[in-house]
């Protein structure tokens, strides 16, 4: 299931940038990899701090370790998403 939703993922964005890459101006086109990239390392962060939490060997379990990992994949995006937004909309205006 777990792969299933990352293949679905990898596939969306895949057409996104292919999209993207058919836009006939090249402004037009930093203007919608500007807006992309962004979410892309957020959902990139998101992964990767999942994956580390999931895949992680045994010996690797301080507690401190599962609290920075847990902080990152349960606060960290939703709060950096809005910011990362915001900051694009004030680009944009």
């Amino acid at each position: 299931l777990c792969f299933g939703c990352f293949v679905f993922i990898v596939m969306s964005y895949v057409q996104v940038f292919r999209a993207v890459l058919r836009i006939p101006a090249q402004q037009g086109r930093h203007k919608a990899f500007s807006t992309c990239l962004p979410h892309l390392a957020v959902v990139s962060l998101f992964l990767r701090t999942v994956m580390f939490s999931h895949v992680k060997p045994p010996s690797i379990s301080s507690s401190a370790l599962v609290l920075v990992v847990t902080v990152l994949y349960s606060m960290v995006p939703p709060v950096a998403n809005p910011l990362i937004y915001s900051l694009r909309n004030k680009e944009i205006k």
